[in-house]
């Protein structure tokens, strides 16, 4: 049989206090629902099929690199109701298994397990829980067997004194949704239709419905107010951190680090507190990140060392080169083998030769750096004339000293040498000197300005 995968995501999110659809909130850098779709993936199935109603073109467009069957539920009339939306676009020979969009710690294994549970009949996943209160509760006979599932609110004192719980993931053949799902009624306090019932349904029918049990509560934790939101985040993070160590990462404290997107790393890499990683980040064998960086879309050669508080953004870092601290790359800046860029630097559209500095309180923008090259303190290109921006390009060797002006467009060929304190407009051929200051006058005899009497 082929499995086909039905994912619930029409709710609005009431107690999330949001315009956003809830399972458009975002958990580790990717939405809700994307974490429910990537281990969706990993089943290998036929087809996934998302349930949307609330914000649908939203949830479509936030999730629209990756291919999927959306289905639209009008009205949301319960769980029922919702996958009876998806049931025409299902192949009649497939096992169905039922995920939700805002449960997204379901472990693959688990998954797998249900879905072999459910070849011949449906496959409940349960879970036992300290305090049930909310949940539909487990119903079983003498012998132990599951006979059907009481939601909360239609409970009697005696059923909710039950432990083990509902957690909505189902799984069963086609054609028992087939049958059992038209025969499901809405008789509850919430007049809605419930995907459980076709449990029951099938035991009265003499079906021996199956259930697996979650190795945990994160397992089958539903997000449904900012709380529960926070307690997934930190769960990810908290898996994310061990995965890492377990590739040989060094982490100064796994408690304190976000991976907001998928971060790479080769052997011997070192990490401090409080880094976070967004989007796709690379980091090569034996590079250290020190303390409170934030690096988004970003490639770190062997070797290379980032230094507290620096602030990454598609940028790439060669080997062995230095960063920070305090420094900011923008997107578009490349530091080849050995570069420097130090405390209050910023940079943005800038290709920085190997072995070059910019070691303090600078700005290089839209700049081609060639080898060698040292910019004193207090540098600025000036790339942007108001309307356009213009390219620097410094050859070899250059030598830029502090406090200088870069007029773009602007290129100082090789072993080209800006006195200090200049303001470069023209062209400086290989190895002159630029001087671009005013006299200075030294005024004998002058006395300070003081208050008047």
């Amino acid at each position: 049989m082929t499995l086909e995968i039905v994912i619930l995501a029409a709710g609005q999110g009431t107690r999330m206090k949001s315009t956003l659809p809830k399972v458009l909130h975002p958990v580790a850098g990717r939405p809700l629902l994307e974490h429910v779709v990537r281990t969706a993936q990993a089943l290998r199935p036929a087809g996934i099929h998302v349930v949307v109603g609330h914000g649908a073109e939203q949830v479509r467009e936030a999730l629209s690199h990756i291919k999927l069957n959306w289905v639209v539920q009008e009205e949301q009339l319960g769980t029922g109701h919702a996958v009876m939306q998806a049931m025409p676009g299902l192949s009649a020979d497939s096992v169905v298994l039922v995920l939700y969009g805002d449960v997204p710690l379901t472990e693959l294994a688990t998954l797998e397990e249900l879905v072999a549970c459910a070849a011949d009949a449906p496959a409940l996943l349960t879970a036992e829980l300290a305090d049930p209160s909310g949940y539909g509760r487990i119903l079983r006979n003498a012998a132990g067997e599951l006979v059907g599932v009481v939601e909360d609110k239609d409970a009697t004192p005696e059923q909710r004194a039950i432990a083990e719980i509902n957690s909505g993931l189902l799984a069963a053949p086609h054609a028992d949704f087939a049958h059992y799902l038209p025969q499901v009624q809405n008789e509850n306090k919430q007049a809605e239709y419930y995907l459980p019932d076709i449990l029951s349904l099938a035991v009265a029918d003499g079906k021996r419905v199956a259930s697996c049990s979650a190795q945990s509560e994160l397992e089958i934790l539903g997000v449904n107010d900012r709380v529960q939101l926070n307690q997934v985040e930190r769960e990810f993070q908290r898996r994310q951190a061990l995965a890492l160590m377990r590739e040989g990462v060094s982490l100064a404290d796994a408690g304190r680090i976000d991976v907001r997107g998928t971060l790479n790393c080769a052997e011997d890499v070192s990490i401090d507190v409080n880094c976070v990683f967004e989007g796709e980040v690379t980091l090569g064998s034996g590079a250290r990140i020190g303390a409170n960086c934030v690096l988004k879309d970003v490639v770190v050669g062997e070797g290379a060392e980032i230094h507290p508080m620096s602030h990454l953004e598609q940028a790439q870092v060669g080997e062995r080169c230095s960063v920070g601290p305090f420094a900011r790359l923008r997107p578009g800046t490349v530091l080849a083998e050995g570069a420097r860029v130090g405390n209050f630097v910023e940079t943005k559209k800038a290709s920085i030769g190997a072995g070059s500095k910019v070691n303090h309180l600078s700005y290089i923008g839209d700049c081609e750096m060639g080898a060698g090259v040292n910019v004193g303190a207090g540098t600025i290109t000036c790339n942007y004339d108001g309307v356009n921006k213009h390219q620097t390009t410094m050859g070899d060797g250059v030598f830029i000293g502090s406090n200088s002006t870069l007029v773009a467009p602007l290129s100082i060929e090789e072993d080209g040498f800006v006195g200090a304190g200049s303001t470069v407009t023209k062209k400086v051929e290989s190895s002159e000197l630029a001087v671009a200051r005013a006299k200075q006058r030294n005024i004998a005899g002058w006395e300070r300005p003081g208050k008047s009497k």
